[in-house]
């Protein structure tokens, strides 16, 4: 049976995940692009032509009149998603990062009835219920982007859920592993290293867990492992699942990936959770010459018949030292190379392919890290795009304080008044908050 070609439009298209998702789907038969749309043109039109595309293949486009003038058949390369409209394509892949831009762009595609696979977590987290609002009610698919660590894990919880496993917690490790060389214990983060005392101690760990992390932690203290990127993903899967932060700056627990079904136990098992249903995010310990966790999922699960985890766990899988919990993991996200299934997915199943249960259940909101004076601009950059003097926490919907501004609408704006240290960014304390993306988070708001 011969399926029709999927054609989609892509914002973001010279960043890494851009890169991931177009050399894919050159590979991919029935997926391509039709629209690439970055302010760096001439970059996007280099790495098309890294990739394999021949110089007839691409058109740039500065305006609508060159966009319909182009040759049939050839990839529009423009600099402003005001020219998607015109562009020939069933799907729109929204990866800008950039909360303003990306939703304008998100609303017209749906405006324009077209399929959104949103992969901008930062735009998910301030207008998500929104636009998946405005698709529902369209008729059509607004979906995360698998590949991605949020869309990865909210398929495997539904995974766990759909067969009966009780899910005692859902998580992801963070982009970079601690890799410890037991020779001669430097234990290396991205650019950052240190040198520890007894380092096969801390590969190993004690009768209790908690011990072992404490350990842990105490020894990786200087060295920087939480990322707003983090946090924004887990209130992606939070709001698409109905699970919610344990504390709101997340565990963050140091952790081999053998110990995941007793770290994540409940506190009266020994773990480090108070409560079945949370989201958190660990990072792994590893030695050089092991296997990286690669920024994978899991879900800690309980165990039911003794017979079957006592047989599941004889052939390796991660069960807890009493037999009360498991954990079943993937451990790998693939970015923009797994990322055509949600296009051909969406266009297929149109809003069928949503998550079932998107609702607003978490706000990723931010503190002050030290005081902020009024006419302060919070600028958001970075490859984990913080927001410069604001942690970022996630809250439980009905536990955040009142006013509590999204982390991402404050992105960008100037402080009305001062915030004390510690206090948390409200949307009262921003002058001049995007409009669109205000009345959007206002709009998505439970009712």
């Amino acid at each position: 049976m011969n399926r029709p070609v999927v054609r989609y439009a892509l914002t973001g298209a010279k960043g890494g995940f851009g890169r991931t998702l177009l050399a894919q789907t050159r590979l991919t038969p029935r997926a391509e692009p039709a629209v690439l749309c970055d302010l760096d043109v001439d970059g996007t039109v280099t790495m098309c032509r890294e990739l394999g595309f021949r110089a007839d293949e691409l058109a740039v486009c500065r305006s609508a009149d060159e966009l319909a003038a182009r040759p049939r058949g050839t990839v529009a390369v423009v600099p402003d998603t005001g020219l998607l409209a015109g562009g020939d394509h069933d799907v729109l892949v929204e990866a800008t990062g950039s909360p303003a831009a990306g939703y304008r762009a998100a609303v017209d595609a749906l405006e324009h009835d077209r399929h959104v696979v949103m992969v901008s977590k930062e735009v998910e987290t301030v207008a998500g219920a929104d636009l998946a609002r405005r698709a529902g009610d369209r008729g059509l698919g607004y979906v995360p982007g698998a590949g991605d660590q949020p869309a990865n894990l909210v398929e495997w919880f539904a995974r766990t859920r759909e067969v009966g496993l009780e899910v005692v917690a859902v998580g992801k490790s963070g982009e970079y592993d601690l890799v410890l060389d037991p020779a001669t214990g430097r234990l290396r983060h991205l650019e950052q290293e240190i040198t520890v005392d007894h380092p096969e101690q801390l590969l190993g760990r004690t009768a209790a867990i908690g011990d072992t992390l404490r350990a842990r932690a105490e020894a990786v203290a200087a060295i920087g492992r939480s990322a707003a990127a983090d946090l924004c993903e887990m209130a992606v899967v939070a709001d698409a699942t109905g699970l919610t932060p344990d504390v709101e700056t997340l565990h963050y627990p140091v952790a081999r990936t053998a110990e995941l079904a007793d770290v994540y136990a409940l506190a009266e098992h020994g773990g480090i959770v108070s409560r079945p249903g949370v989201v958190d995010v660990f990072t792994v310990l590893r030695r050089p010459d092991e296997a990286s966790f690669a920024g994978g999922v899991f879900v800690v699960v309980r165990t039911h018949d003794p017979v079957t985890w006592r047989t599941l766990a004889g052939k390796g899988h991660v069960v807890s030292r009493d037999g009360r919990y498991a954990c079943l993991y993937l451990p790998y996200h693939l970015m923009g190379v797994e990322t055509p299934l949600s296009i051909l997915d969406v266009a297929a199943r149109g809003a069928a392919a949503a998550p079932a249960d998107r609702g607003r259940h978490v706000v990723l909101g931010g503190r002050a890290r030290t005081a902020l004076p009024a006419g302060r601009t919070l600028a958001m950059g970075g490859h984990h795009h913080d927001v410069d003097g604001v942690a970022p926490v996630l809250l439980d919907v009905r536990e955040a304080p009142a006013g509590a501004a999204p982390l991402y609408l404050a992105a960008h704006t100037t402080l009305a008044r001062d915030v004390a240290a510690g206090e948390p960014v409200r949307i009262d304390d921003l002058a001049d908050p995007d409009p669109a993306l205000l009345e959007a988070w206002r709009a998505g708001a439970p009712s």
